[in-house]
C-alpha cells in the first residue's frame, strides 16, 4: 500500500468508519489537533531523556492515538468501542491526577505566572500544553455539533494541568529556576 492515495486531493478526506467531509471540518480540526498534540509529546519526550516523566508520556500517547480514532469516528458504537481500547475512564482520569500530585509533591507551591521557558523539555512540555488546551478548545466546538463522551474533554483538560506541572518537574530536576510573571 503506499503512502499517498491520491482521494484527499480535492480538498476531502475519509472519516474511520466511512464517509467524507472536507479537510476543514470541525471534526477534522479536532483529531488534527490530538495528533499534533501526539506528535509534540514525542517530540518532547525525544528531546531530553527523563525517565519518570517520560515514562509518564507513553501511555498518554496511546491515549491519544484512542481519542482521534474516536473523534474520526461518527459511529457511536465504534467511539465507544474506542473508548474502552484505550481504558479512557474515570479510573485513567485518577490516574492523571495522582501524576500531577506526585510532580507536585517534588515542587514549590505556586505564587505567581510562569513563564513557559526554561530546559528544552520543560520548554517543549509547555509546548504540548498550549496545543493541548487547543485541541481541547476544538473538541468542545465539536460537541456542540455532534453528541461525544465527556471523557474526552475532561481527559483534555486534565493533561493540559498534567504537563504544565510536568515543565515545572523537568525545570526543578535540571536545577533550573522558574521565571515567573
Amino acid at each position: 500500500m503506499k503512502i499517498y492515495t491520491k482521494t484527499g486531493d480535492a480538498g476531502d478526506t475519509g472519516l474511520f468508519g466511512g464517509g467524507r467531509v472536507p479537510k476543514d471540518d470541525p471534526r477534522v480540526e479536532a483529531y488534527g489537533d490530538v495528533d499534533e498534540l501526539n506528535a509534540v509529546l514525542g517530540m518532547a519526550r525525544a528531546v531530553e531523556q527523563l525517565p519518570r516523566i517520560d515514562e509518564v508520556l507513553v501511555p498518554v500517547q496511546r491515549d491519544l492515538f484512542a481519542i482521534g480514532a474516536l473523534l474520526a469516528t461518527p459511529d457511536r458504537e465504534k467511539m465507544a468501542q474506542h473508548l474502552e481500547k484505550a481504558r479512557i475512564d474515570e479510573h485513567r482520569i485518577t490516574e492523571l491526577e495522582k501524576a500531577i500530585d506526585d510532580a507536585e509533591s517534588e515542587l514549590e507551591p505556586l505564587r505567581a505566572f510562569v513563564l513557559p521557558g526554561g530546559t528544552p523539555k520543560s520548554a517543549a512540555l509547555h509546548v504540548a500544553r498550549t496545543v493541548c488546551r487547543r485541541a481541547e478548545r476544538r473538541v468542545v466546538r465539536l460537541q456542540h455539533a455532534v453528541e461525544l463522551p465527556s471523557l474526552v474533554v475532561t481527559y483534555l483538560n486534565r493533561l493540559s494541568d498534567l504537563l504544565f506541572t510536568l515543565a515545572r518537574l523537568a525545570n526543578k530536576r535540571a536545577g533550573a529556576g522558574e521565571v515567573t510573571w
